[in-house]
């Protein structure tokens, strides 16, 4: 197996939003915000190759939108999908499958491109994979989260006939729902609290677990237990879901790889008196 970074840009949103009840006199000091109070962020993918399969966790914004959209989000930086892939000696019709965390526009954005007036998937030859229940809550969307949840990038993977959906079963004894093994060495956790049944790849990989955590920590400033997002959903929940999931990484060492942080891609933790703290940053080609 092997592992790559694929970066895909950077994007700016409001720092109140992304550090949700956190105090600003607090961020500000580890992630500084501009004069509209907008933070840099990276969608930083990660794509697995093993046995054959190259699975593309992620894809980022796409391009399809209109200039009206993009505007609000400030994208810059050289990154693209294309270019990233590129420069790892692949091309989109070599991706066999796409794994989707969950379809928040920032995370399947790239799924669907536009071609004249159709709209077709960017990976041709890929299976796409979701789950019902996170389907379901897309494509039926609550008023807090419709503006996440665009049409145009989620119902042309369904009506493309590449979608699947994930088997979700639960630990014995627990209401704790998993996907055990999707593909060798690739485990998947679900998680509530961002947004109804997100999925977090847990990769085994030169003898380390690999955690692709998403927005249940965007940035290794969110690796503290309050420092929770204002977009999710059930705050209190994604607090409680950080906690099994942070001290099983400072147990086990777990590599924990950061989609959203613009200068980390990856990190260690450790148990602190204070609790589970950032350990030491690293690159993943540094593994």
């Amino acid at each position: 197996m092997k592992l790559h970074t694929i970066d895909t840009g950077l994007f700016k949103l409001d720092g109140g939003a992304m550090f949700g009840v956190v105090p600003k006199s607090l961020w500000s000091k580890v992630h500084p915000a501009d004069e509209r109070n907008m933070c840099n962020w990276a969608m930083r993918c990660l794509l697995v190759e093993d046995e054959g399969r190259l699975i593309l966790i992620d894809n980022g914004l796409g391009d399809k939108q209109d200039a009206k959209f993009f505007s609000h989000y400030d994208l810059h930086g050289d990154a693209t999908l294309e270019g990233s892939l590129k420069a790892k000696g692949f091309s989109p019709d070599d991706i066999t499958d796409v794994f989707l965390t969950h379809l928040h526009f920032d995370h399947c954005g790239g799924s669907i491109k536009r071609v004249g007036d159709k709209l077709v998937p960017t990976f041709k030859n890929a299976t796409y994979w979701s789950n019902s229940y996170h389907w379901e809550w897309a494509t039926k969307p609550n008023a807090r989260e419709k503006a996440s949840f665009l049409k145009e990038n989620i119902l042309p993977i369904q009506e493309s006939g590449q979608l699947k959906f994930v088997d979700v079963v639960r630990k014995e004894g627990t209401d704790t729902p998993y996907v055990k093994e999707l593909f060798p060495g690739f485990d998947v956790l679900m998680v509530n609290g961002h947004t109804d049944a997100m999925m977090i790849p847990h990769i085994r990989y030169k003898g380390r677990t690999v955690v692709y955590l998403a927005d249940l920590m965007p940035s290794k400033h969110h690796i503290p237990v309050p420092w929770v997002i204002g977009y999710d959903t059930r705050p209190l929940l994604s607090m409680q879901e950080k906690v099994p999931v942070l001290a099983k990484a400072a147990a086990e060492g777990h590599i924990l790889f950061f989609e959203h942080d613009s200068d980390t891609e990856c990190a260690t933790v450790e148990q602190t008196e204070k609790g589970v703290r950032l350990k030491e940053t690293l690159r993943l080609d540094e593994l």
